[in-house]
């Protein structure tokens, strides 16, 4: 059966109480569920530029917190399945926790370990063993409320980080916030991305650039992911994927 699934989380952690973290149990068992139901693990880009001849699933990242490698990469590696890392190009080149509006405030809480983020040593690793690494911009702003140069700066800028990085084209952006406009997407196309990850709050058209994911956050419990994830609920959202 032709479907193409594509998720977004962001961080695992096993006590984080945070809406962008799930748990290392909550990630395994839905996965496992996908896999039980046919899907196999690809790429966004794969899944983004292929018509799917099989249910497939991009499983991606945002942000690239460090708890990816160390919580959510074992549990990919048990499955055989790679996925996609968007990583914001100022904190890996620094290494530094990760820090703007709606994460940063959990700096001053006994949870500031959980912002850590990848650096680019860790991402070429996990490139290494077959995953794909985006742009995710240079430093996390809204791009549908940057000034023309400032988006530029954060598409372009960000693109040529993580190809000099990993030396190899970066095709692929997820949209901070998953929010993107018609006007966004025409400077990603500028940019040079070829596709793009979106999180939409309304239904809309399926584009290369423009990519709707179901999102999957700490409040999802087993019933819900897989009511978010059935085929019926996401061709009425137009989410299907081809």
């Amino acid at each position: 059966m032709r479907d193409t699934l594509v998720l977004c989380y962001h961080a695992l952690s096993p006590t984080w109480s945070a809406d962008l973290s799930v748990t290392p149990e909550a990630f395994a068992q839905q996965l496992q569920h996908l896999q039980k139901a046919g899907y196999h693990g690809v790429t966004f880009t794969e899944a983004a530029q292929k018509r799917a001849r099989r249910r497939e699933v991009a499983v991606t990242f945002d942000d690239a917190f460090l708890s990816v490698a160390t919580l959510a990469k074992p549990v990919l590696d048990d499955l055989g399945w790679p996925a996609t890392v968007y990583v914001v190009s100022d904190f890996a080149a620094q290494g530094r926790p990760l820090a703007w509006d709606g994460v940063d405030h959990w700096a001053q809480t006994p949870d500031a370990q959980e912002l850590r983020s990848l650096d680019w040593d860790a991402l070429r690793a996990l490139h290494a063993d077959g995953w794909e690494i985006g742009s995710h911009t240079v430093t996390h702003p809204r791009l549908t409320t940057t000034d023309d140069e400032r988006l530029a700066f954060e598409l372009g800028a960000s693109r040529a980080a993580v190809e000099a990085a990993l030396g190899e084209p970066c095709p692929s952006i997820a949209y901070p916030y998953g929010d993107v406009d018609a006007r966004v997407v025409e400077a990603a196309a500028l940019a040079g991305y070829a596709t793009g990850a979106a999180l939409p709050a309304r239904w809309n058209e399926i584009g290369a650039l423009e990519w709707p994911r179901v999102g999957v956050y700490h409040p999802d419990s087993l019933m819900r992911f897989r009511v978010k994830t059935a085929r019926l609920v996401r061709k009425a959202r137009g989410v299907l994927g081809r």
